[in-house]
């Protein structure tokens, strides 16, 4: 059965959705099968990978009974990387599904229905804590935390963290923090350094040890429709997914 990883993070613009899928293409070339579950209205992923937006079967259509996950399943470009359509009516499901038997089990039962195809399933999640990010929470096993060094990034990671145990006393005791990984990393910034010292306080075994830097070539990649691993392998970008994926495999 796939382990299921959520990404994700209260606060917006850390690079979460360039890590989802920049780690899934890295497990991709080693031969993982991986599935990404793009959970964010706003449908991010889906540029990075270089699929078509307006999909008519999305993650939509599959929690609200439409359709199956196997059928909103897509090839990606990457050989062993599979894909489902994020939609704007994700956006809505709060007020839809209000009031419905374990709205809150929704994804974690559509991933079940495919889990033995796959080594992994990433969940990209919204920037916020709602519905879809329980949902996420409950179906996964371990949740991945990118995080940018930031003040403002503390004060996310504080309320995620209140939301994990909730989450874990009531819904999914089995669930765990995998990692902590810094992105948009600046060696050259004091407030870079003293935000992983601040976190490094709390979390030691969770933080990774390979940290993703500013790059402009991560930047530049979904615009062409492409993951950074295939618009410029030689980047430093680049170079440090594929160490992130060596390390996430090693820890697995």
């Amino acid at each position: 059965m796939a382990i299921t990883v959520a990404f994700t993070n209260q606060k917006g613009g850390v690079a979460k959705t360039t890590t989802t899928v920049n780690l899934a293409t890295a497990l991709a070339a080693s031969r993982k099968r991986v599935l990404v579950i793009d959970f964010d209205p706003q449908g991010n992923a889906a540029t990075a990978l270089g699929v078509p937006a307006n999909q008519t079967l999305t993650i939509y259509e599959v929690l609200t009974n439409q359709t199956s996950m196997r059928e909103a399943m897509m090839k990606s470009a990457v050989p062993g990387l599979f894909y489902v359509c994020s939609s704007f009516n994700l956006a809505g499901l709060d007020h839809e599904l209000y009031g419905t038997e374990k709205p809150e089990l929704r994804l974690k039962n559509a991933i079940e229905s495919v889990a033995q195809d796959y080594d992994f399933v990433f969940i990209d999640c919204p920037p916020s804590l709602n519905l879809l990010t329980v949902n996420a929470m409950v179906a996964a096993n371990e949740l991945m935390i990118p995080m940018q060094c930031e003040f403002y990034a503390l004060e996310g990671l504080s309320y995620l963290l209140q939301m994990v145990q909730k989450v874990k006393k009531n819904l999914n005791p089995n669930l765990r923090i995998e990692g902590i990984v810094f992105t948009m990393y600046d060696e050259r910034s004091n407030l870079t350094g003293a935000v992983v010292e601040d976190v490094k306080q709390h979390f030691q075994k969770e933080i990774y040890q390979t940290v993703v830097p500013r790059n402009v070539k991560v930047a530049e990649a979904p615009s062409h429709g492409k993951s950074v691993l295939l618009y410029d392998l030689k980047s430093a970008g680049a170079r440090a997914h594929v160490a992130l994926a060596k390390e996430f495999l090693a820890r697995h």
